[in-house]
C-alpha cells in the first residue's frame, strides 16, 4: 500500500517551521522541503507522525519548552486538524455495516424471492406438462401438443414475471434508506483512534481514510 500523504495546509506550515531548527538532523532534512518556498501541497503522514513523537520524547519536550513552543500543538490531532488525508487519489465512498436487523431483513428477503422462484418454475412446469396432457386426451397431434405446452408455459412464465417485478418493486419500496451522516466531531474521533493504534508502530496505518475538518 502507498504511503498517505496530508494536504499541506497553511497553518500546518506555521506550525512546522518553527520546529526545523529545533528536529534532529535527520527529521529537519526530511521536513526541509515542505516547509521551503514555493511549500509542497502535501506532506507524507509518516513524517508528522514521527515529528510528533519525537515531540513527545524528554529531548523533544525540553527543546520545545527552552523554544517557548505549545507540545500540545504537535500532537497528530492538532497537526490533521483543517487537512485532508491524500487529496491526490480517490477513495471508495463509505459503506456503513448493516444492523443486525437490517441484515435479518436481508436474509428474509432472500429466502422468499428463492422461494418465490422456485414456485414459479414449478407453476411452469406443471402449466406446460398439464396443456401437454390435456392436448394428448382430445386427440392432437404431438407436435401441436409440444407446440401448445409451450405457449401455456410461456404465457404463465410471463404472468409470473410480471407479478414478480411488482413484488420487488413493492418490496424495494418499502426498505428503508439509511443515510450516512457524519459529523466533524466523529471525524476528529475517527482520526483519534487511528493515531492512538499507530503510537509505537513504523508504518503507516492502513485504515486511515477519513478527511479531518477543523
Amino acid at each position: 500500500m502507498a504511503a498517505l500523504n496530508i494536504s499541506l495546509e497553511p497553518h500546518l506550515v506555521e506550525i512546522l517551521t518553527p520546529l526545523k531548527p529545533l528536529l534532529p538532523s535527520e527529521l529537519a532534512t526530511q521536513l526541509l522541503p515542505y516547509v521551503s518556498e514555493p511549500a509542497l501541497p502535501t506532506v507524507p503522514y509518516p513524517l508528522l507522525q514521527s515529528i510528533s513523537q519525537w515531540t513527545r520524547t524528554a529531548e523533544g519536550l525540553l527543546v520545545l519548552q527552552s523554544a517557548s513552543l505549545d507540545p500540545h500543538s504537535y500532537s497528530m490531532v492538532a497537526l490533521l486538524a483543517g487537512t485532508t488525508t491524500s487529496p491526490e487519489r480517490k477513495f471508495a465512498a463509505y459503506t456503513p455495516e448493516k444492523s443486525p436487523e437490517e441484515a435479518e431483513a436481508l436474509k428474509r428477503a432472500e429466502r422468499r424471492a428463492i422461494t418465490y422462484l422456485i414456485n414459479a418454475l414449478l407453476s411452469i412446469l406443471g402449466s406446460g406438462f398439464a396443456a401437454w396432457w390435456a392436448a394428448g386426451k382430445t386427440g392432437w397431434r404431438s407436435e401441436w401438443q409440444v407446440l401448445f405446452a409451450l405457449l401455456v408455459a410461456a404465457v404463465v412464465a410471463i404472468a409470473e414475471a410480471v407479478l414478480y417485478l411488482i413484488w420487488d418493486s413493492r418490496r424495494s419500496n418499502k426498505r428503508p434508506r439509511r443515510k450516512l451522516k457524519i459529523s466533524p466531531e466523529k471525524r476528529n474521533q475517527a482520526v483519534v483512534k487511528e493515531v492512538e493504534a499507530s503510537r509505537g508502530e513504523t508504518g503507516v496505518p492502513a485504515g486511515l481514510r477519513q478527511r479531518v475538518k477543523g
